[in-house]
């Protein structure tokens, strides 16, 4: 071993697996980070003086006698409000051919706030996409994921909530986004003029797996910055969520751990918390909300990534194909979120969570006399009328494409309960029938 300007330097390698190197180093810290043969490593495992390294290229051509170099610290990002409006690899450099942040070197992946620093939420983070504000509004400090079918526009939608969310900030986290996605993303931030707001982290499909699980802890890193030091409101997005807990698999399989359910890591359960905990409302009005994609493989929503990520997170959102109207809607049966009562009918129209409720019994109405239609039986006239109105109310409500404020959510439904039904039939109490029906 020599060491120069600090650096450790070794070059006996004992063992090599597909994806680590170990050997015997003192003075190696947990997650410091090394290159080995020019690539970058990890260190994963520490027994004694025995150092395990994850080597996130792959270890293919090592040879044992490889310079391992030890960089004396974990991976960093440079904080600063330089930040926002940029581009960065999963390591936090610049991918935009912008210059390289001058901040203050935070390490990633610290712990979540204590409980007792927290405040419980209060403030609406509008998205502009009726089928989450009228619904299933979020609040700040939220934890929340959308479950979509692989096939479905989930990055059209992120980059949506992007453009519409009233935040101070808005992150994106991109792992395993194809070149596509990343200049798709790159052009409606660009051309909507929003850069100043919005901080990228990508890895691509063209970028090694495993460096995807470094995307959340810069993203969120990012996101503790603005939220504690500026007070401001911030919007994570992470995209996909099954891609890093993939990655996190490839990682377990290769160091030999035995596969839990699914083939997922034993530890798939702390590292998405380790995730989403950090989503928070501070006291002082700073707070991290967390909206995530987890794409599940046939709609199955029992396996062990969704599965795990439903008893962590505030609910979740459900995106469909509404085959009526030939649009991808939020799904407003299996679509929950668990903290919307703490600002509906608060901080939007006292009319609300009635309206919000009504429309979705007449929807699941609707859908009823659906599956009458279906099977040959003969509709009533009010069957007629809720079929009609379960048109209107997915493509004016529940498609992802509507973009209006909250009060004007409310007007379209009002219109569309005086165009289809008597006031007895939509029962809504009789202060706001008052106020609001705007039939006969």
């Amino acid at each position: 071993m020599e060491t120069k300007a600090f650096q450790k330097i070794y070059t006996k390698i004992i063992q090599i697996t597909k994806a680590t190197c170990s050997l015997r180093a003192t003075g190696i810290g947990y997650e410091e980070l090394a290159i080995i043969n020019g690539r970058l490593a990890q260190v994963v495992k520490i027994i004694g003086d025995l150092v395990t390294l994850q080597v996130f290229g792959g270890t293919e051509g090592i040879p044992t006698n490889a310079e391992v170099v030890f960089m004396g610290k974990p991976p960093v990002l440079s904080v600063s409000d330089d930040l926002a409006g940029r581009f960065f690899n999963a390591f936090g450099n610049p991918i935009d051919g912008g210059p390289s942040v001058d901040g203050e070197e935070r390490e990633i992946g610290g712990p979540s706030v204590n409980p007792v620093r927290r405040k419980q939420p209060s403030e609406l983070i509008a998205t502009g996409i009726a089928g989450i504000d009228l619904n299933n509004t979020i609040v700040t400090g939220q934890k929340i994921p959308f479950f979509a079918d692989p096939d479905q526009p989930f990055n059209q939608v992120m980059a949506m909530v992007a453009m519409r969310a009233k935040a101070d900030k808005i992150i994106l986290g991109g792992m395993g986004l194809t070149n596509d996605d990343y200049l798709f993303y790159k052009s409606i931030f660009e051309n909507a003029g929003a850069l100043d707001r919005i901080i990228s982290f990508v890895n691509t499909t063209e970028d090694p797996p495993v460096e995807r699980l470094l995307v959340p802890d810069m993203a969120l890193t990012a996101a503790e910055y603005f939220a504690v030091d500026k007070q401001q409101s911030v919007l994570v997005l992470l995209t996909d969520m099954t891609l890093y807990a993939d990655a996190l698999s490839i990682v377990s399989n290769r160091m030999d751990q035995i596969p839990s359910k699914d083939s997922m890591p034993g530890s798939l359960y702390s590292d998405l918390a380790k995730i989403y905990e950090k989503a928070v409302q501070f006291p002082d009005g700073g707070s991290i909300t967390i909206i995530a994609v987890t794409t599940l493989s046939g709609g199955d929503i029992t396996h062990a990534i969704p599965d795990n990520t439903g008893y962590i997170t505030e609910g979740q959102l459900f995106l469909r194909k509404d085959s009526d109207i030939g649009k991808v809607v939020v799904d407003p049966f299996r679509s929950l979120s668990r903290l919307k009562q703490l600002v509906i009918g608060k901080k939007t129209r006292k009319d609300h969570p009635q309206v919000m409720n009504t429309a979705i019994r007449l929807f699941a109405d609707a859908a009823q006399a659906k599956t009458k239609l279906e099977n040959g039986f003969d509709l009533t006239d009010y069957d007629e009328r809720t079929l009609k109105f379960g048109k209107e109310y997915s493509d004016k409500l529940l498609a992802i494409d509507v973009n209006v404020d909250i009060d004007n959510m409310l007007k379209t439904a009002w219109r569309l309960f005086a165009k289809h039904f008597t006031r007895a039939e939509v029962a809504i109490r009789s202060e706001f029938m008052e106020q609001y029906w705007k039939g006969e």
